[in-house]
């Protein structure tokens, strides 16, 4: 996919807390990230944040729809940190795809697998409702974030906030916050320097009845 980078038409710098796109906005080019991070998610009517995805470095952006009718974002994008990204043109892209076949089936492979983590999340809240959006946000983030310790259980190295967290779930954060007091109740969970640590696992999975997607679907990122 890096191969892509060769119809970039430059670097775009992104302090954090400002949007590399908003929801309507014209779908015009696909993302590199270089450095930093950015939150791809929507806002729902009552304002509500949803997010879908964290990008960091080496992780592309964008909904171009190659050879289609110029499209809107249906997400936005916005910078968690001081952000730089190579910006790829969809016509030059278009172009490159046009003339490397095994970069366009890679390209095909990566669009594929974000519908397929798009399709699995909204599975987990309409089959399990509040509860398969939190534990399946909390196995998704282990397979991102996750550093397995000598007692079973699994570090979460990432710090979020309870409303970051909900944010991933849809959910307002004071529902989050009892689900979460409820599996810290059970040891299901615990809090290790701010960060959550994931002492069964399996039970997370059992719950929601958890397929065992690929770590390429089952991931945050």
């Amino acid at each position: 996919m890096k191969g892509l980078l060769q119809a970039s038409s430059g670097r775009q710098f992104i302090r954090k807390g400002e949007y590399l796109f908003r929801e309507g906005e014209p779908a015009d080019a696909l993302y590199y990230v270089d450095g930093g991070k950015i939150r791809v998610g929507k806002v729902t009517p009552d304002g509500r944040e949803l997010t879908f995805r964290l990008c960091g470095a080496g992780d592309f952006i964008g909904e171009v729809m190659p050879y289609c009718s110029p499209s809107a974002y249906t997400v936005e994008a916005k910078a968690t940190d001081d952000t730089r990204v190579a910006v790829i043109p969809k016509e030059p892209l278009e172009e490159l795809l046009y003339l490397n076949p095994d970069l366009a089936v890679a390209y095909m492979r990566w669009t594929g697998v974000l519908h397929q983590r798009t399709q699995s999340k909204f599975r987990d809240l309409i089959l399990h409702g509040k509860k398969g959006a939190l534990y399946s946000t909390l196995i998704r983030m282990s397979n991102s974030y996750g550093i397995p310790q000598s007692d079973g259980s699994v570090l979460l190295n990432i710090e979020l906030t309870n409303q970051e967290l909900a944010n991933y779930c849809g959910m307002a954060r004071e529902v989050a916050n009892r689900m979460l007091a409820a599996l810290k109740k059970d040891e299901k969970i615990a809090m290790e320097d701010g960060k959550i640590v994931l002492l069964d696992v399996s039970y997370l999975r059992r719950e929601i009845h958890c397929e065992n997607c690929p770590s390429e679907i089952c991931n945050i990122e």
